[in-house]
């Protein structure tokens, strides 16, 4: 099988297509919070506009939706720069273990070349993503991680 794998920003031609994904992997254990639709339409509207802070890809394999991700940027004092949170990475079942969650990750540090650091959350259990994650130069943090939500 071919294996043509690209990457680009979404578009708002992307929502309904991206939307579904959204749900599904919202919906998954891979998530703790069940995000409602409101708000992951929110935060697809948010990645197509000038909001600074996000970004969004579309992930294709020979030219079919495979999966999408969303990127947030911060700071981070402990390094002094740039700090890239990949918040969602979702890749649709039938195209998982072709390579794309990788290409994803290569992608990511050419697009944000100023970045001293990547970060993102992982179920451990998830072994095919954490073995792919720690390939790429990714380890657990030692660090407990606190949230307070206030939506």
């Amino acid at each position: 099988m071919k294996k043509d794998i690209s990457i680009r920003e979404l578009t708002a031609d992307d929502k309904a297509e991206v939307m579904a994904m959204m749900r599904e992997f919202y919906d998954s254990p891979a998530v703790i919070h069940k995000s409602s639709d409101s708000i992951l339409e929110k935060d697809f509207d948010d990645c197509i506009s000038d909001m600074p802070f996000l970004r969004g890809f579309m992930l294709e394999f020979n030219g079919e939706a495979a999966g999408y991700a969303m990127t947030a940027l911060g700071y981070t004092t402990e390094y002094g720069g740039i700090c890239v949170w990949l918040e969602d990475l979702y890749i649709k079942p039938e195209y998982r273990r072709f390579g794309i969650g990788s290409e994803l990750l290569k992608f990511i540090e050419k697009e944000f070349p100023q970045a001293v650091r990547f970060k993102l959350e992982i179920e451990e259990e998830n072994e095919a993503a954490f073995s792919c994650y720690f390939n790429k130069g990714y380890r657990l943090s030692h660090y407990g991680l606190m949230t307070k939500e206030t939506v």
